[in-house]
């Protein structure tokens, strides 16, 4: 079985062959869906096949291979499977079929964009159609930035095909590595700058979401839902599947995510973690104006990084005043500033018993007006649990340090923790990175919740308040002093040697100039 760093270096080096086989022809946003839709194409063949084998083998028919199957016979199992997985293959439509036929179908183009089709639509109808539909939108194959001709297309898909089809990663399911997340991270890594766009708001690196999960389920064995109000491609949600173990997680998986194609690849990631279409539900839409799980909170772990700063709605909407998630703070967010709108969100979504832990722009930490007001809400109501600085230039596109906000209802005190995280880490290439050493160290901190000089203090709510509701960790937390020390007695002593000396030399010149 190969180790997680080999893992990482063949998935890295397939997709450094298949960006050189693409150089120039397409650009490096729509490239990676290229790269993660074919992933998922593999994924979900593999998953199907072995789960149909797994049958037949449990039945009795130890030869059976769904590779070599019948479409014919396969297709009277159909409703049966959807029911189970959510999706259905034929057999002649799996990768590993398709794959094998590629290089000598001058119709490839269109053979996988009926196949893409055919698997949307075998959920038609059914309770994982919601699920199902539009996953394949991004990956299209007949683009001309494939090609300018048919056959120039039909020519890369092949080398994707196989390029996909050759990596040596096993069952994805066993792997000691997170595929699809690694797959994006390094994506990320290569064209975060691409067409201006950047990375940040698409992905949370794995380390900065695996400090989340652990702070937000310290102490817990089991839990009924996790959420993510903007869940982008879900790395969140899956850090949590991870530190928890997902058949912990009794009811599964929720989400929200306004961008149409980071929508679709959270629900690829879902299906490439063996995630069951009836364990997760993620939506698409604004969560401030249209949430869409009403119905499905509290939640017990909520973890998010919104996007930081941007423009919403706010007070031009007379309705939101009265939104339960955000009157009783009693005013809304600044409609150039939505942070602390989501903040309000979650805190309104989570259970008694629950903590939320939420990546925020350290400027919802000291800035005034409508800001100030929310977090005196929230200092007086005790829901702010430990506020965190995190290290600069952690995440894609974004250098600033960031810091992390943990909410509780249920302190047992009513004070703040501060932790000053911002020299835990490790730097690598142009980017900051959390260490599991780095990790370990600020989870002992936030469990410890104690004062320790130069890294915690814990502060009362009441001096909270007369600091005017500042929650910045240098307002509380005093850094190390690193200058060299110095002893003023002693320095001053050196001088007036120093003088005295130079008085008797200069006497000596003196009297070596009149003997001259």
């Amino acid at each position: 079985m190969a180790t997680s760093t080999q893992q990482k270096q063949e998935l890295y080096k397939t997709i450094w062959q298949i960006a050189n086989d693409l150089r120039g022809a397409v650009d490096g946003w729509d490239f990676k869906q290229y790269v993660l839709g074919m992933l998922f194409y593999r994924y979900i063949s593999e998953n199907i096949t072995t789960y149909i084998n797994d049958l037949q083998h449990k039945a009795g028919v130890t030869d059976f291979d769904y590779t070599t199957f019948n479409d014919s016979e396969a297709i009277s199992a159909k409703e049966q499977i959807v029911k189970e997985k959510g999706f259905f293959i034929l057999p002649s439509q799996l990768f590993a079929n398709v794959r094998r036929n590629a290089a000598a179908d001058e119709n490839l183009n269109m053979t996988l964009a009926e196949v893409f089709k055919s698997i949307e639509a075998s959920a038609i109808g059914t309770d994982s159609e919601q699920d199902m539909r539009g996953l394949f939108d991004d990956l299209d194959v007949n683009s001309s930035k494939l090609g300018a001709t048919v056959s120039k297309r039909n020519e890369r898909l092949v080398k994707i095909l196989n390029a996909i089809g050759d990596m040596n990663l096993g069952n994805l399911k066993e792997n000691k590595i997170d595929a699809f997340g690694d797959a994006y991270e390094f994506l990320m890594t290569m064209y975060a700058g691409s067409a201006g766009k950047s990375g940040g708001e698409f992905f949370t690196p794995q380390e900065v979401s695996e400090l989340l999960a652990r702070i937000a389920t310290l102490g817990k064995q089991k839990v009924n839902k996790v959420y993510d109000p903007a869940c982008g491609s879900g790395s969140l949600l899956m850090q949590c599947a991870k530190v928890l173990g997902k058949e912990n997680i009794r009811q599964g998986f929720f989400g929200q995510e306004i961008n149409q194609t980071t929508y679709n690849l959270c629900r690829i990631n879902m299906f490439l973690h063996d995630i069951n279409y009836n364990h997760f539900d993620i939506a698409l839409g604004d969560t401030l104006i249209e949430p869409h799980h009403w119905d499905d909170q509290p939640f017990d772990v909520i973890v998010s990084n919104p996007p930081y700063s941007i423009r919403w709605v706010g007070d031009d909407n007379p309705i939101l005043i009265n939104d339960p998630r955000f009157a009783p703070a009693g005013v809304l967010a600044p409609k150039s500033k939505a942070d602390l709108a989501f903040t309000m969100h979650m805190l309104s979504w989570l259970s008694a018993e629950g903590t939320a832990a939420i990546v925020e722009f350290p400027g919802v930490l000291y800035r005034g007006g409508a800001e100030q007001k929310i977090r005196q809400y929230l200092i007086d109501n005790n829901y702010i649990d430990t506020v965190i600085q995190l290290p600069a230039n952690l995440f894609f596109g974004v250098s600033i340090a960031t810091c992390i906000i943990v909410i509780k209802k249920n302190k047992s005190d009513n004070k703040t923790l501060f932790i000053d995280a911002s020299n835990e880490f490790a730097h690598e290439g142009n980017k900051n990175k959390l260490t599991p050493q780095n990790i370990q160290r600020i989870m002992a901190m936030y469990a410890d919740r104690a004062t320790s000089p130069h890294y915690t203090s814990l502060i009362s709510n009441a001096d909270i308040a007369d600091n005017g509701y500042n929650l910045s960790v240098n307002s509380y937390v005093e850094q190390e002093d690193t200058r060299e020390q110095i002893d003023i007695d002693q320095l001053n002593a050196e001088l007036r040697q120093i003088v005295a000396r130079e008085n008797e030399l200069r006497e000596q010149i003196d009297e070596l100039i009149a003997t001259l």
